[in-house]
């Protein structure tokens, strides 16, 4: 078979796609990406890649359709309102990006189309080329309730190409049923892709005492630096734990002189990370959610925007994590995060729930047989 996978130029879209096309091109199908710029990210995962779109990237975009800068940090709406404004946003993304998927789709052959729930193309060439679809969830949220969210955005290109609406699809999920998804939808187990990177050999070993990883994803880093650990820097000073902090090249200037059990880290695959830590703290990003839930670790979470406030509801309501606003960080929470052992329970028990789902590769049945269908 060959298998057409898209979705939006941004790591937390793109990388959980990676383990289901790397599981059917073992399988022996011919996979291919269509997507959007930037593209280094597909190009480095080692799949041959078709460009779409009209070279602007998503910040490109949201700047010129808003006439402001950029916002991530989004606090002050509800995430009902964040799912709206980023559907109206990745609709217009999208909307360069038809007729080139429609091309390759059709060129190419494509027996099954894997499209990421952003990717308003998807769905209209789906439906237009009767090809059969997978929508590749990335989180908890639901991915049908976003092609729902993108279409009605995208009303204009689904009557310029004559097609009534978003094809029939089946959602894949890649967490357990205890955090959500689409509950009608195929389950998979979360394997994380988080791109290559170099590893520092001391960190294959436990540390003398509690380590606790610190990141803030790809996206926040870029356009808010890290005002949102800044509170948390100046907290883990007093705590009895070694800090590694992971936000690649960030600037550190906003966090002043690293405590001595703050260490700054250069950028190091995430799963890679976590096996030799005993929590995680970060944004409440989905892939980097969910890495931490596949190692079992703790989680404190410190919401900003995007989906981090529906991440931050599902996952300490299954007792596996903190929450805090990142003015609202002191040492005694820090603390609670490293010796809870009710914290640690719940997250094995999440990682437990994640590892028995079947793997990618037992997931190949199940796609083909969509595609033969």
């Amino acid at each position: 078979m060959r298998i057409l996978f898209t979705g939006p130029a941004s790591a937390g879209h793109l990388f959980p796609m990676i383990p289901t096309a790397q599981a059917l091109r073992a399988a022996g199908h011919e996979v291919l990406f269509a997507g959007s710029q930037p593209l280094h990210p597909l190009r480095q995962a080692g799949f041959p890649v078709v460009e779409i779109g009209d070279g602007r990237t998503i910040r490109d975009v949201f700047e010129q359709a808003t006439g402001e800068e950029a916002r991530y940090v989004t606090t002050d709406l509800t995430s009902d309102q964040i799912l709206d404004r980023a559907a109206h946003g990745f609709a217009l993304l999208s909307r360069s990006t038809v007729d080139g998927l429609l091309d390759v789709a059709e060129s190419w052959g494509a027996d099954l189309l894997v499209y990421d729930s952003f990717q308003a193309s998807a769905p209209l060439v789906a439906a237009k080329l009767k090809i059969p679809s997978v929508i590749q969830n990335f989180g908890v949220t639901s991915g049908h309730d976003m092609v729902g969210r993108l279409a009605s955005n995208f009303t204009e290109a689904y009557e310029t190409y004559g097609v009534a609406g978003p094809a029939e699809t089946t959602a894949l999920n890649i967490v357990p049923a205890s955090l959500g998804g689409d509950p009608d939808g195929l389950r998979m187990r979360y394997v994380p892709y988080n791109g290559g990177g170099f590893v520092p050999r001391e960190l294959l070993r436990r540390g003398d005492r509690p380590r606790v990883a610190v990141t803030l994803g790809t996206v926040l880093t870029e356009l808010d630096g890290v005002r949102a650990i800044v509170r948390l820097i100046e907290a883990a000073a007093s705590v009895d734990a070694e800090f590694l902090l992971a936000v690649g090249d960030a600037d550190l200037a906003p966090l002043g002189t690293l405590p001595d059990n703050v260490r700054a880290l250069p950028w190091v695959p995430l799963a890679e990370l976590l096996t030799a830590s005993d929590a995680l703290i970060h944004h409440g990003g989905s892939g980097t959610m969910l890495t931490a839930l596949q190692a079992g670790l703790p989680q404190l979470l410190l919401p900003q925007g995007a989906d981090h406030f529906t991440n931050a509801d599902a996952l300490t309501a299954t007792g596996a994590a903190l929450r805090s606003a990142s003015d609202g960080v002191d040492a005694a929470l820090l603390t609670r995060l490293t010796v809870d052992p009710d914290l640690r329970e719940a997250a094995g028990r999440l990682r437990a729930e994640n590892a028995a789902l079947p793997t990618p590769a037992e997931t190949v049945p199940a796609l083909e047989a969509l595609a033969s269908a």
